[in-house]
């Protein structure tokens, strides 16, 4: 079986991007990857150089989470958030944050099982269209690809 190593991008409104790849890994497992801190911190890293000293998740409706990237440099970036719904295994519904000069959004991750592979769609809600693509024009993509490449990587190890 041939594994979809790329992330598609779409735009399926005017205030949302989605990107979706294709794991192979079982759905609970691919789940904990995205709301678990042991697993979190190996795969969600963005490009190189990055680590992540700080990663809370309260995995609940009306829980917080809390990450905080950090560079060679001791440069920082946090983002935050509040969970608003929790299917295991199949979904979660967040608000994310990066800090005051950036819009909050609402992010839905579907974890779709197709027996031991695992679809992942997250759908990212802006405020505005203007805010969409703001954040579009930042390294976004490539953060995300290359963590999405970490994460296929680490699930092989980590199931």
């Amino acid at each position: 079986m041939t594994t979809d190593a790329t992330v598609s991008w779409s735009t399926p409104s005017a205030v949302e991007v989605a990107m979706t790849r294709t794991f192979d890994a079982p759905q609970k497992l691919v789940f904990e990857a995205f709301t678990k801190p042991e697993h979190v911190v190996h795969w969600m890293l963005g490009p190189e150089g990055w680590t992540m000293p700080v990663c809370e998740i309260d995995l609940r409706p009306g829980g917080r989470w809390h990450m905080v990237w950090r560079r060679a440099d001791g440069s920082e970036m946090a983002m935050t958030g509040e969970y608003r719904e929790v299917a295991p295994w199949s979904r979660t519904v967040q608000t994310e944050s990066w800090g005051p000069e950036w819009p909050s959004t609402v992010n839905t991750t579907e974890f779709i099982a197709d027996g031991e592979r695992t679809t992942v769609v997250q759908t990212m809600k802006y405020p505005s269209q203007a805010d969409r693509d703001r954040a579009l024009e930042t390294g976004m993509k490539d953060g995300a690809e290359i963590s999405y490449e970490r994460l296929a990587t680490y699930l092989t190890s980590a199931g």
